[in-house]
């Protein structure tokens, strides 16, 4: 919007002066006359120009939604600098320019559970929509290391919690990549290890985690002792625990209860897989666990078939299961289902399954839940992977808002957006200005075709690209234009917390 006059950068005594040329002020003829001519001349060949590039970028003409504000309407969005510094209901000018008519633009959805983390991932992520994701599950042994790999830039914005179960394989010297497989799934720690473990954990929270991860359900020996010790560490740091819990409801409950003794917030991954047939009820855990004022949180994904490493301790004890069950697992490589024989040979080999054991309907419960944040558990490498990786957002908004009618579309986005940063913007600073869109928040937006918008990837073609996400921007770098990633952008960075060790200190 240009400044008129008034309002550019002449002086008190020029206004003044101006007015005073106008017929009904003082004054006394030609000379003020000609001078008013002559500012307002300036004003319009020299002041409009300069707010006409006064924007980096202008999304122009689209329906912008907030879930924050609850903003839906027609607007124009100035940015500059990666900012959003202009919601404007009349048009903007600026360098670059995209024209959001009959398109949704919203904040850029946040990815909370996204294994990988490599540049396959986030060109899935980035056209399902991701502007941010993190590795909170799983996460990392080493968050210097994790950071310094990726500080030259990414594609989205990517982030990082430290780990029990890569400390936990670290600390019991497990041989194993990802998922542990040998001491540490299945070997009890002393008290040197659990305080050993105890230390790199604080460490990692030191040098800037968002979180903690924790996965009970991989790590089958840790004591529940050992599970509190590590929700003390994240208690004195005021972090959340991002939790992939074991056993069903006994397992919820042996982590709400770490919640409560030493006021950790918890947050219970993928509840829809986790719960299966129970997710109704734990769903209604959670809520109890929060009308108690306990921060506890919970994310779902919106497929009935999970993901994991056919090596990990979840199949443990599958000598003891019959024969039928084994067909519920299929290898992503082949797309065949698997036997007995075959899921020996396979577990010999390692590598990520596909298992069949979840419902549509407990799927609906979760994902249509008012308690639920929208989070993927991406993985892709080489082509392998769950279509999760590739059509988690644009699933939930094609399937759930359009086709179904059981999410309105701002609920889907609050899921998406301001719910996944608003459960990490306590300790992580960075947050609070994602997830939004607003005048000084981060210009990560995601811009959709509403009525095209869904996912395309299949068990059989997992990386096959959403439709109906037309634009992505990153920090105020377009990412994605008309459905295509841009080749050579990198404007993701890293979102972590404040330090609170030297880069030198131990």
């Amino acid at each position: 919007m240009c400044q008129s006059w008034w309002e550019s950068d002449l002086t008190a005594a020029e206004r003044e002066t101006n007015l005073t040329a106008v017929p009904g002020f003082r004054g006394d003829g030609l000379k003020n006359i000609l001078r008013a001519i002559i500012v307002a001349a300036l004003a319009a060949c020299v002041f409009v120009p300069l707010a006409a590039q006064d924007y980096d970028l202008v999304i122009a003409n689209g329906r912008v939604m907030d879930p924050e504000s609850g903003l839906d309407g027609p607007r124009h969005i100035g940015v500059r600098a990666g900012k959003v510094v202009a919601i404007s209901e009349t048009p903007l000018a600026g360098g670059q320019q995209i024209d959001a008519r009959g398109l949704v633009v919203a904040p850029g959805f946040i990815d909370l559970h996204s294994h990988g983390q490599t540049e396959e991932t986030y060109r899935c992520q980035a056209l399902d929509g991701v502007t941010t994701a993190f590795e909170l599950e799983v996460g990392t042994a080493d968050i210097d290391g994790w950071y310094g790999e990726r500080e030259a830039g990414r594609l989205i914005n990517y982030g990082v919690s430290i780990g029990h179960i890569p400390v936990r394989m670290a600390v019991l010297h497990d041989p194993s990549t990802f998922l542990p497989s040998g001491d540490a799934a299945h070997r009890v720690a002393s008290a040197g290890e659990i305080a050993e473990m105890t230390r790199r954990i604080d460490e990692g929270f030191r040098k800037g985690a968002v979180s903690m991860g924790l996965g009970p359900s991989y790590t089958a020996a840790a004591t529940q002792w050992e599970v509190l010790e590590m929700f003390r560490v994240a208690g004195r740091h005021h972090a959340s625990v991002h939790v992939h819990i074991r056993g069903g409801m006994p397992g919820l409950e042996e982590v709400i209860a770490g919640a409560a003794l030493t006021g950790a917030p918890l947050h219970i991954v993928h509840i829809n897989s986790s719960g299966l047939a129970q997710t109704r009820e734990m769903l209604q855990v959670v809520s109890e666990a929060q009308s108690r004022g306990l921060d506890v949180t919970t994310e779902a994904y919106p497929y009935s078939a999970g993901m994991t490493e056919i090596q990990s301790a979840n199949y443990d004890g599958w000598e003891q299961w019959p024969d039928e069950r084994f067909a519920a697992l299929e290898w992503p490589a082949t797309g065949e289902r698997l036997t007995r024989a075959t899921f020996v040979k396979y577990r010999k080999v390692g590598g990520p399954v596909i298992g069949h054991s979840n419902t549509d309907e407990m799927v609906a419960v979760a994902i249509n839940s008012p308690l639920t944040a929208i989070a993927s558990d991406a993985y892709m490498l080489n082509g392998i992977g769950h279509p999760r990786t590739s059509g988690t957002f644009s699933r939930v908004l094609g399937h759930y808002v359009r086709d179904t009618h059981s999410l309105s579309l701002m609920e889907a986005l609050r899921k998406m957006t301001v719910m996944p940063a608003r459960r990490l913007e306590a300790r992580v600073p960075a947050m609070r200005d994602k997830g939004r869109i607003r005048v000084g928040g981060d210009a990560d937006i995601t811009v959709f075709d509403p009525a095209r918008i869904i996912d395309r990837a299949t068990y059989r073609q997992p990386s096959l690209p959403s439709d109906g996400i037309q634009y992505v921007v990153v920090g105020g770098v377009p990412i994605v234009r008309a459905g295509t990633v841009v080749k050579g952008v990198t404007p993701g960075r890293g979102v972590r917390a404040p330090r609170e060790i030297s880069r030198g200190e131990r």
